[in-house]
């Protein structure tokens, strides 16, 4: 379990955490207002294997968890918001509308998930899904500085989210990443949803300079997308249709 904190005064604010989970290499994030008197809490990309251990450490810390949001409908693993709302029923679960789930709240970009003082920005970034969106702190005086970007699986660190299914589009998701993210501040950390290679963070500006794939023209990204030969996930035919119902949470 690592945490950033970056270290503007406005940081001060912020309560972050990053999580792992190891059979799938995904990166859950928590993030809470500590300054705010009721301590509102959000988790990033929760994984059902780790539910427990990401609920006793927002009680151990005095969090309360009012949002658990995904970044898109994950092929990998089962998103754990269905599993915190039997246990923790308040909590409202987030995804982007394109993306065709079920949960309580549904983003689109431009829409900011406020929690406490503190607010997430949503930015669409499809390619890799239809639905994924980049989940960036604000960028007012009163917000964490320098920003984060919780890119999913659009932007990895030093790499970027296969194109071959779920409605994905190489040439979008280059789009999405160059229009969306790369255009952020360079200074801007860069917290993916999975990373496979031991790294916990980047910044925009590493990526724009180092990322293999796309600091290439689009043509050269697209060529290499398509030639990956990427094995079909192991879990996809029974991560997607449970994530697509917000994990085990009912339809109706």
């Amino acid at each position: 379990m690592t945490s950033f904190f970056s270290t503007s005064s406005s940081s001060s604010k912020l309560l972050f955490r990053q999580l792992f989970e190891k059979e799938s290499s995904t990166y859950t994030y928590l993030l809470a207002d500590a300054s705010h008197p009721n301590k509102p809490a959000l988790l990033i990309d929760p994984v059902d294997r780790t539910v427990d251990r990401d609920l006793s450490l927002i009680q151990e810390l005095g969090l309360k968890l009012v949002y658990a949001l995904n970044t898109h409908v994950h092929a990998d693993h089962v998103t754990g918001t269905g599993l915190i709302k039997s246990k923790v029923p308040s909590v409202k679960s987030v995804i982007s509308k394109a993306s065709g789930a079920t949960a309580d709240l549904f983003v689109e970009p431009g829409d900011k998930v406020q929690f406490g003082d503190l607010f997430l920005e949503v930015r669409a970034t499809p390619g890799h899904t239809l639905g994924c969106v980049t989940y960036v702190t604000g960028d007012a005086s009163d917000q964490p500085q320098p920003r984060m970007a919780f890119t999913g699986d659009t932007l990895l660190i030093r790499g970027c989210g296969r194109t071959d299914f779920q409605g994905g589009s190489s040439e979008q998701l280059y789009k999405s990443v160059h229009s969306q993210i790369f255009t952020l501040p360079k200074d801007t950390f860069i917290y993916p949803a999975h990373d496979y290679k031991g790294f916990s963070v980047s910044t925009v500006g590493e990526e724009i300079q180092y990322n293999p794939r796309l600091t290439k023209d689009e043509d050269t990204f697209k060529n290499i997308m398509a030639n990956l030969n990427l094995s079909y996930p192991k879990m996809i035919d029974v991560a997607v249709p449970a994530n697509l119902v917000c994990g085990v949470q009912s339809k109706v």
